[in-house]
Order: C-alpha cells, then structure tokens, then sequence
C-alpha cells in the first residue's frame, strides 16, 4: 500500500484473476481516487456497479503479457458488484471500459467519475474463488 497526499494510507484490496491477473479494488473515495487515475494505466480495465455506490476495481493488464480473458473480467465484475451497495441484489449489471475512458468530471468529489465507450456485463456479486475478503 502506498501513501496518499494527504498521508492516509490508501485502502486497496488485492486479488488475483484465475488468470494470475491482479484485482484491484479501492475501499473508499479517496483509495478509488488514487487507484483509477494514479495506479491504473491507460490499457488497464476499469469496473464500477451501474447504478449504487460501490468501489472502484482496476483488471490490472499493462503489466503483463497476459490480455484480459473472458474469466478474468467475469471476476473483476464480479469484486465490483460484492464491494457495492448491490450485494444482495442477484444478478446486478457491471459497467466496464478502458481506464483512459474514465474521466473525473471538473469539482467532482473523490470517488466520482464518468466512463466513455464501456461495457455492461451482469454477474452475481462475489469475490474470486477460495480468495479471502478479509473484512
């Protein structure tokens, strides 16, 4: 974990895709802050639950040889509905995009963002399989 400007330590949760891919997910505005627009590169893939509040959850790819496969983001999606206001909603739809679609709009409040060209997949919230939550 790394240090904020402010020095609060950033609150991120690290998972791995079966794909060994690592989730990201950030715990709180100022973590989602930080985790989408310092730690995310512009090909990573970023995830957010439509609709509620809900953490922010890099599919980390830049740094691997290793594309996004279809299990991976199913998982990143997945993280993102369990670490959202959705949990026990079922079924709960996902956006996702590429982290140089999201934008932080001008005075917004940490944590809020807008995505361009994403996607929607829907998931039943869950964190990857035999990985802690450790809450």
């Amino acid at each position: 974990m790394s240090e904020s400007a402010n020095s609060s330590i950033l609150k991120i949760k690290e998972f791995v895709s079966s794909a060994s891919l690592p989730i990201l997910v950030g715990m709180d505005d100022i973590s989602n802050d930080e985790l989408t627009f310092r730690i995310g590169k512009a090909n990573d893939l970023w995830f957010h639950v439509h609709g509620a509040p809900g953490s922010h959850v890099l599919l980390q790819t830049s740094q691997s040889s290793t594309p996004a496969d279809k299990a991976s983001i199913l998982e990143a999606a997945q993280c993102a509905a369990w670490y959202s206001k959705m949990r026990q909603g079922g079924k709960v739809p996902v956006k996702y995009g590429l982290v140089q679609h999201v934008r932080k709009p001008r005075g917004a409040k940490a944590g809020t963002v807008t995505i361009h060209k994403e996607k929607t997949i829907m998931v039943r919230p869950r964190i990857p399989f035999g990985q802690s939550d450790d809450e």
